[in-house]
């Protein structure tokens, strides 16, 4: 099954300086494993490939020439109504 490239929610300028020093420290393999759907903190996007949660581990892989794209996610379904 074919899943949309994902779609930062914030733009880079927003996330935070700190997060991205601490999450700096770890290894590619350790933020991968992190971002796995099932437990707290898991790479969470919305169906058209929204990022609701990982912006700051995901831009670090960016950095580091990862294809985050291709990451397993946690698809959140919000039943928005209108």
């Amino acid at each position: 099954m074919s899943v949309p490239p994902l779609q930062p929610l914030h733009p880079d300028h927003q996330l935070l300086a700190l997060k991205l020093e601490q999450f700096r420290r770890f290894t590619t393999e350790a933020l991968i494993a992190s971002l796995r759907p099932g437990q707290a903190g898991s790479l969470k996007a919305r169906k058209d490939g929204t990022i609701l949660d990982g912006h700051h581990r995901l831009k670090i892989l960016r950095e580091r020439g990862i294809e985050i794209d291709t990451l397993p996610r946690e698809v959140i379904d919000w039943g928005f109504v209108e």
